[in-house]
This record gives C-alpha cells, structure tokens and sequence, in this order.
C-alpha cells in the first residue's frame, strides 16, 4: 500500500511503514500464493457471511499485528468467520503462516488501511470487532492519526450487528482515556463494565500475544467491552 495520500481523501494517508525486514522464501511464497485466495476482493460490497458462508458469526480484527489473536480466535472457533486487516506486510506474512500452518478455513485477510475498507463492508454483518493495542500517537498534534474517532465510531455502529460487541484494547493511558471519551458519548454503544476488574482484568476469551507482553506501553492494558445497541 502506498503511503502516500490519495488526492481525494488525504485523511487516508497511512502514517508509519508498510514493511519491515525483507520477508523469507516461504513468507513470499504466502503472499503470492496464499493471500490471493483468501484476500477480500479488490473493489465491490464485502458481506463476510458471503465470504465465509459455512460461518455462523462474523468477526473483523483491524490491525492485527502479526496474527497471533487472529489466528488463536479463529482455531478456537471454527464455526466463526474472521476478516483480518492489517497494512504492514510482515505482518501479513506471519498471519499467513499460522493461517498455513493450522489449516485455517475461516480466516481472510487484506493488507490495508481499515478506513479505505471499512465503508464497503454490508451493514449490520458483523457480530464482533477487536482493535488491540493500535498506534497511540502520543503527542497532540498528532491526535487526529488516532484510528478512534467519530468517523470509525460511526462506522462501527454501522457495521455491527444489534447486540454485536466492539473490545478495544490499550496499553497506554491517554489511548485509554481518549477512547472512553470517544464513546461513552455514543449513546449507540453500552460500555460493559461495572467494576475496575472489568477493565483491568484480561477477559476470559482474551489471548494475549508476545507484543502485549512487552509492556511497551506507560499502563497495564485495559480492555474496553462495548455492546451495540
């Protein structure tokens, strides 16, 4: 993906790399062979049960890092579809590789900005959304880079179902603090939590990944549970 903005939507730019290290044999193989067959199409409507009609639910993941939560929900649920987006391509490549290794059926992927995609998604076709430890833009000025925001708040509430259910998860406060001002405002969305534990505790189906225990954060994470209305 090119990180330089279309001219017709500059709040898409992506800000941070699109690849790291140059990817090994069997990840190059993956991505050529693999990625093509379960990527979501290039243009046109994305319904997931459509894509994944042998799935009961359906469940995006934006920002899935290296596919560790992606792959570990998917093999524990394979009656659920799950729809991955991430833009940086060593990412992309581990996530195939578990994808590979496991035999997993039930996952599809893109190497994308989740903004450019998110509006071609079918309304209320999603029973589930995880956004995990995405980018903080600490500083101020650099606020409005933050993927919460009104817009993916609309977007959100577009694309779940009724009753579906939003987790984001954050190591670091201020992410914390501005995504509970984001939504506690958004009386679409009904915040889980009724004691501290609730959010200081990992949930009982949270799968914590080798980049959660680094601690690269400034806070233990915190684990926001909204429900759609």
């Amino acid at each position: 993906m090119s990180k330089t903005a279309k001219p017709d939507a500059p709040e898409f730019r992506l800000y941070g790399r699109a690849q790291g290290k140059p990817l090994s044999a069997r990840q190059q193989g993956l991505v050529d062979d693999l990625l093509p067959r379960i990527g979501l199409p290039e243009s046109g409507p994305v319904d997931a049960a459509v894509l994944l009609p042998h799935c009961r639910r359906q469940v995006l993941e934006i920002g899935f890092g290296g596919g560790e939560h992606l792959a570990a929900q998917a093999a524990r649920a394979p009656d659920t579809g799950f729809i991955g987006i991430e833009p940086f391509l060593n990412g992309v490549a581990k996530a195939l590789t578990y994808i590979d290794e496991q035999g997993l059926d039930n996952v599809r992927l893109a190497r994308a900005d989740a903004r450019e995609l998110l509006p071609r998604f079918a309304d209320a076709s999603l029973d589930r959304i995880f956004l995990l430890f995405p980018d903080p833009w600490h500083k101020k000025r650099h606020a409005k880079r933050r993927f919460v925001q009104q817009t993916t708040r609309d977007a959100f509430a577009r694309l779940l179902k009724p009753g579906g259910q939003l987790r984001i998860a954050t190591d670091v406060k201020s992410y914390a603090d501005h995504c509970m001002s984001e939504f506690r405002q958004d009386d679409r969305f009904v915040w889980q939590a009724s004691k501290a534990d609730d959010w200081r505790i990992a949930p009982a189906d949270h799968i914590t990944t080798r980049y959660e225990t680094k601690g690269l954060g400034d806070c233990a994470p915190v684990f926001m549970d909204f429900v759609r209305v």
